[in-house]
Protein backbone atom coordinates (compact mmCIF):
# COMPACT_ATOMS: atom_id res chain seq x y z
CA UNK A 1 0.00 0.00 0.00
CA UNK A 2 1.27 3.49 -0.91
CA UNK A 3 0.02 7.12 -0.15
CA UNK A 4 -0.75 7.77 -3.47
CA UNK A 5 -3.01 4.60 -3.97
CA UNK A 6 -5.08 5.45 -0.73
CA UNK A 7 -8.98 6.54 -1.37
CA UNK A 8 -11.49 7.79 0.79
CA UNK A 9 -14.31 5.65 1.73
CA UNK A 10 -16.54 9.10 1.86
CA UNK A 11 -16.85 11.32 -0.61
CA UNK A 12 -16.05 15.03 0.39
CA UNK A 13 -18.96 17.36 1.39
CA UNK A 14 -18.09 20.83 0.08
CA UNK A 15 -21.46 23.02 0.48
CA UNK A 16 -22.44 25.22 -2.61
CA UNK A 17 -21.35 28.58 -2.51
CA UNK A 18 -23.58 31.13 -2.45
CA UNK A 19 -24.11 34.84 -3.55
CA UNK A 20 -21.82 34.45 -6.78
CA UNK A 21 -24.69 33.92 -9.19
CA UNK A 22 -24.85 31.17 -11.12
CA UNK A 23 -28.14 28.67 -10.13
CA UNK A 24 -29.64 30.72 -6.85
CA UNK A 25 -29.95 33.60 -9.27
CA UNK A 26 -31.31 36.67 -8.03
CA UNK A 27 -30.61 37.44 -4.36
CA UNK A 28 -29.14 33.91 -4.50
CA UNK A 29 -30.07 32.96 -0.80
CA UNK A 30 -29.85 36.09 1.18
CA UNK A 31 -33.30 37.08 1.43
CA UNK A 32 -34.53 40.57 0.55
CA UNK A 33 -32.38 43.84 0.30
CA UNK A 34 -30.58 46.40 3.00
CA UNK A 35 -28.56 45.56 6.31
CA UNK A 36 -29.67 41.66 6.27
CA UNK A 37 -28.28 41.22 2.37
CA UNK A 38 -25.17 42.62 2.78
CA UNK A 39 -21.95 40.11 4.22
CA UNK A 40 -20.64 40.38 7.68
CA UNK A 41 -24.12 41.96 8.73
CA UNK A 42 -25.28 42.02 12.56
CA UNK A 43 -28.11 43.61 13.82
CA UNK A 44 -27.57 46.69 15.74
CA UNK A 45 -28.40 46.56 19.07
CA UNK A 46 -30.49 49.37 19.18
CA UNK A 47 -33.25 47.52 16.33
CA UNK A 48 -33.13 44.65 18.64
CA UNK A 49 -34.24 46.02 21.18
CA UNK A 50 -37.36 47.40 19.32
CA UNK A 51 -38.21 43.95 18.01
CA UNK A 52 -38.14 42.71 21.67
CA UNK A 53 -41.03 44.95 22.32
CA UNK A 54 -43.28 44.30 19.74
CA UNK A 55 -45.66 41.79 21.19
CA UNK A 56 -46.08 38.30 20.45
CA UNK A 57 -49.11 37.09 19.02
CA UNK A 58 -49.13 32.97 19.20
CA UNK A 59 -51.46 30.31 17.64
CA UNK A 60 -52.49 33.28 14.98
CA UNK A 61 -52.29 31.85 11.71
CA UNK A 62 -53.49 33.37 8.37
CA UNK A 63 -57.07 32.24 9.42
CA UNK A 64 -57.74 33.33 12.89
CA UNK A 65 -61.23 31.43 13.18
CA UNK A 66 -59.11 28.06 12.69
CA UNK A 67 -55.85 28.30 14.36
CA UNK A 68 -56.84 30.32 17.16
CA UNK A 69 -60.09 27.91 17.80
CA UNK A 70 -58.28 24.58 17.75
CA UNK A 71 -60.52 23.24 20.02
CA UNK A 72 -64.39 23.28 17.72
CA UNK A 73 -65.23 20.55 16.25
CA UNK A 74 -65.92 20.93 12.49
CA UNK A 75 -68.53 18.81 11.78
CA UNK A 76 -69.50 17.19 8.78
CA UNK A 77 -72.83 18.27 7.70
CA UNK A 78 -75.93 16.36 6.15
CA UNK A 79 -79.55 17.60 5.42
CA UNK A 80 -82.65 15.71 5.52
CA UNK A 81 -83.84 15.64 2.42
CA UNK A 82 -80.35 14.09 1.62
CA UNK A 83 -81.49 11.25 4.03
CA UNK A 84 -84.86 11.02 2.59
CA UNK A 85 -83.19 9.78 -0.97
CA UNK A 86 -80.79 7.74 0.13
CA UNK A 87 -81.91 5.34 2.98
CA UNK A 88 -85.05 3.21 2.87
CA UNK A 89 -87.54 3.16 6.05
CA UNK A 90 -86.60 1.51 8.98
CA UNK A 91 -82.72 1.59 8.67
CA UNK A 92 -80.06 3.14 10.90
CA UNK A 93 -78.09 6.62 10.08
CA UNK A 94 -74.78 6.63 12.03
CA UNK A 95 -71.71 8.40 10.78
CA UNK A 96 -70.17 4.52 9.70
CA UNK A 97 -73.48 4.12 7.50
CA UNK A 98 -73.29 7.96 5.76
CA UNK A 99 -69.69 7.33 5.17
CA UNK A 100 -70.78 3.67 3.28
CA UNK A 101 -72.92 5.42 1.15
CA UNK A 102 -70.78 8.04 -0.02
CA UNK A 103 -72.30 11.07 1.62
CA UNK A 104 -69.59 11.82 4.52
CA UNK A 105 -65.78 11.96 3.60
CA UNK A 106 -63.10 10.20 5.95
CA UNK A 107 -61.00 12.93 8.23
CA UNK A 108 -58.06 11.58 9.71
CA UNK A 109 -58.81 7.96 8.22
CA UNK A 110 -61.59 7.40 10.14
CA UNK A 111 -65.58 7.99 10.00
CA UNK A 112 -66.26 11.84 10.35
CA UNK A 113 -68.35 13.38 13.26
CA UNK A 114 -71.86 14.20 11.87
CA UNK A 115 -74.42 16.78 12.05
CA UNK A 116 -77.77 16.67 10.79
CA UNK A 117 -79.70 20.06 9.76
CA UNK A 118 -83.05 20.23 9.20
CA UNK A 119 -82.77 21.29 5.63
CA UNK A 120 -85.84 19.35 3.16
CA UNK A 121 -88.51 17.22 4.45
CA UNK A 122 -88.47 13.40 5.93
CA UNK A 123 -91.11 11.22 5.02
CA UNK A 124 -89.80 8.16 6.48
CA UNK A 125 -88.55 6.87 10.21
CA UNK A 126 -85.56 6.25 10.75
CA UNK A 127 -82.93 5.29 13.56
CA UNK A 128 -80.24 8.05 13.89
CA UNK A 129 -77.39 6.82 16.06
CA UNK A 130 -74.22 8.63 16.69
CA UNK A 131 -75.02 12.39 15.13
CA UNK A 132 -75.95 15.46 16.53
CA UNK A 133 -78.76 17.11 15.30
CA UNK A 134 -79.43 20.86 14.60
CA UNK A 135 -82.47 23.12 16.96
CA UNK A 136 -84.32 22.76 12.89
CA UNK A 137 -83.55 18.89 12.33
CA UNK A 138 -84.99 18.37 15.84
CA UNK A 139 -88.06 20.00 15.11
CA UNK A 140 -88.89 18.03 11.79
CA UNK A 141 -88.05 15.28 13.53
CA UNK A 142 -90.00 15.68 16.97
CA UNK A 143 -86.82 14.88 19.23
CA UNK A 144 -85.87 16.60 22.24
CA UNK A 145 -82.13 15.00 23.04
CA UNK A 146 -79.70 16.30 20.29
CA UNK A 147 -77.23 13.70 21.06
CA UNK A 148 -77.10 9.79 19.99
CA UNK A 149 -81.05 9.69 18.85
Amino acid sequence: MQLNTLKSSTKRNVPEPVGRGGKRGKTSGRGGKGQTARAGHKIRPEVRDLIKKLPKRRGHGKNRARTVRSERINYAVVNLATLETAYAAGETVSPASLLAKGLVRREKGRAPKVKILGTGELSKKLVIRGCVLSDSARKALGVTDSHNV
